[in-house]
């Protein structure tokens, strides 16, 4: 067991250190935790264009059932920008409307779910930025669920990786903007291919958005698997995203390992107190981060039955996990 090192603050604290062997904007952060992994102006608020469509299709799937079906609008089939050529009074399923907006990035399917899951075109964007809010995306403000350019409708890298990491928790979400092609059984049998270039030619990667206006430029999302290793890429306004993303991608998984940090098992915190962890902590390090790693348990006073454990980087937490105290 690691040698244990105590501090007294507000309340008990013990920690231990386990040693294991331009203008453009970019964000780099691990799938499974939403640690930043490497960056350039990750929190720069940027127009971020049809990436909206990430958090559209989530709100969208929360909100109603695949096979709800939906009448196009009048408003809708006339949206501006990218389209999958939706006719008024036609009807849609939502299913096939989730795919015309992920893989198409259709305009007019973003304004098709918003109607019907928000009631309104209103409604729909208030329920994108509560969700936002929720989950803490303090970059980000939605006026318009196509990301269709406003001054106010804005982003950030890191966010926009935050909101593909959460709505690929979502499994029909993951299946959707991981499918290449799609044959539409409600329009009339016409197939659509997924305008993510990197789905369609490279193994390890799986999902992702693209993006552009004239304003926001080139944007993309991709979530990378390679080795059990999961990352995700976030570039905005950047003209040569391909080979970005795939360069960000390989030097991730040169450079770093999932290391252990910390076993399964009791740590005795105090002589009447024991520390049980419930399942190991395993992370994506490179080597110099394994050689700074710190673990902090926090014992509140007043709950004697649990704690937090903290890992901390840099004097700064990447990861926390309540653990019960004996």
């Amino acid at each position: 067991m690691a040698k244990i090192f105590f501090a007294f603050l507000c309340s008990i604290v013990f920690f231990f250190s386990i040693t294991t062997a331009a203008n453009a904007s970019y964000a780099v952060i691990d799938a499974e935790t939403g640690r930043l992994l490497e960056g350039s102006n990750v929190h720069s608020r940027m127009p971020i264009a049809s990436l909206t469509k990430i958090w559209t299709a989530l709100i969208a799937i929360e909100n109603s059932q695949l096979d709800d079906e939906v009448t196009i609008s009048h408003q809708a089939a006339l949206s501006e920008g990218s389209s999958v050529y939706l006719e008024p009074g036609e009807k849609v399923t939502v299913e096939t409307l989730l795919y015309g907006l992920m893989l198409r990035s259709g305009n007019d399917a973003a304004y098709a779910l918003a109607e019907h899951a928000g009631s309104s075109l209103e409604g729909f964007v208030d329920l994108m930025n509560e969700k936002a809010y929720l989950y803490g995306l303090n970059d980000t403000y939605f006026t318009n669920p196509s990301g269709l350019h406003n001054e106010l409708h804005l982003s950030s890298a890191y966010d926009t990786a935050q909101m593909l990491r959460i709505a690929l928790q979502n499994d029909k979400f993951k299946k959707i903007a991981s499918t290449i092609n799609y044959k539409s059984p409600t329009k009339n049998g016409v197939t659509w291919q997924n305008k993510h270039r990197l789905l369609r030619q490279q193994v390890d990667a799986v999902a992702g958005k693209t993006g552009y206006t004239k304003v926001a430029g080139r944007t993309l999302a991709t979530y990378f698997e390679k080795d059990n290793k999961k990352v995700i890429v976030v570039t905005l306004s950047e003209s040569n995203d391909w080979q970005v993303h795939t360069s960000l991608a390989n030097k991730i998984f040169s450079n770093y390992d999932y290391v252990t940090i910390a076993d399964k098992g009791e740590y005795q915190a105090t002589e009447q107190k024991t520390v049980e962890l419930s399942k190991p902590i395993t992370l994506l390090l490179n080597k110099e981060e394994e050689k700074q790693i710190q673990n902090v348990v926090h014992l509140s006073r007043k709950q004697d039955n649990f704690g937090i454990w903290h890992v901390f980087l840099n004097n700064e937490s990447i990861y926390s996990t309540r653990v019960n105290i004996k």
